[in-house]
């Protein structure tokens, strides 16, 4: 059974940088904790746990005096507070949160209401909802009819960092069909991350030369959850896991080929464990191939 690794998965640079911040952090301050979990592994919460660096559920829990703010960023009321209360703050936001926080204040700034494609419930667009102000609007329905009683003379999208960009596009298109012709102003930024992007086009690309598809990462990773989306939307078998434990045998049954991708906060020892694990599986059929493993081309 021939095991394929996609060509773009795992730790993006968000995380790595991310957890460089709170090693360099833990070695100067010592304990610290996290507003919330830096990124969406148990694995990864559970390493930092272990160097003294703990994650709380809210503000009022905040016991030490550095805070560190999550990849996934915060609203200006959050980061407001956290500053009012002379804390040492440890700023891990992904650059592309960023890059999305400013895009939608400089849109409230100019007058523009702010639609964000994304999970309503996902901390990353909450964090981006608050940026754009009152005028702020989450869907990922492809009609304005439910957002607004009144039609905004102006109008920005934007989309969350780890969207499909395909499901973007279409949203855009159907958001501009409906809008146009009321000769409103339409401003789009895309702001999906350039690392979800690749992830996703070497999950597709890969899970089209597969007979199953295993995709490795936290149950409450976006990124991950829409890796598996886009797989099963491309016909092939596709499994989630987030350890190894996880791996059903009957998954493996007369497959000759399975591909692995994982989400970007899936360390690279979650990824070889499964890894092995599956390449020392019987898949119950003569497949004519050696039990082998390569990055998919």
């Amino acid at each position: 059974m021939e095991v394929k690794l996609a060509t773009e998965m795992g730790f993006c640079y968000g995380v790595r940088r991310a957890l460089s911040l709170l090693d360099a952090a833990s070695h100067r301050y010592g304990k610290l904790q996290t507003l919330g979990h830096i990124v969406h592994n148990e694995q990864v919460v559970e390493r930092l746990s272990q160097k003294g660096i703990s994650p709380v559920n809210n503000i009022a829990e905040l016991k030490n005096s550095i805070v560190a703010i999550t990849t996934h960023g915060v609203g200006p009321g959050v980061l407001g507070e956290l500053k009012s209360r002379s804390l040492n703050i440890v700023d891990t936001t992904c650059p592309w949160v960023n890059r999305e926080q400013k895009a939608a204040r400089r849109l409230a700034e100019s007058g523009f209401s702010v639609v964000i494609f994304g999970d309503a419930d996902h901390p990353e667009v909450k964090g981006v909802l608050e940026w754009a102000g009152i005028g702020g609007r989450v869907s990922k329905e492809p009609s304005l009819k439910n957002l607004f009683t009144k039609y905004p003379r102006r109008l920005g999208i934007l989309s969350q960092t780890t969207q499909n960009p395909q499901a973007f596009k279409e949203f855009v298109k159907s958001i501009i069909d409906e809008l146009l012709p009321s000769g409103m102003e339409i401003r789009i930024i895309n702001t999906i991350c350039d690392a979800t992007q690749k992830r996703q086009e070497a999950a597709v690309e890969l899970a089209g030369t597969v007979d199953a598809m295993i995709v490795i990462g936290g149950k409450g990773s976006a990124n991950t959850r829409r890796l598996a989306e886009i797989c099963q939307a491309r016909g092939v078998p596709t499994h989630s896991v987030e350890t190894v434990k996880e791996l059903q045998d009957s998954w493996f049954t007369g497959k000759c080929s399975i591909g692995v991708t994982a989400g970007a906060s899936t360390p690279d020892e979650v990824i070889q464990e499964v890894v092995g694990k599956i390449k020392n599986m019987d898949a119950g059929v003569n497949c004519n191939t050696t039990n082998s493993v390569y990055i998919s081309t």
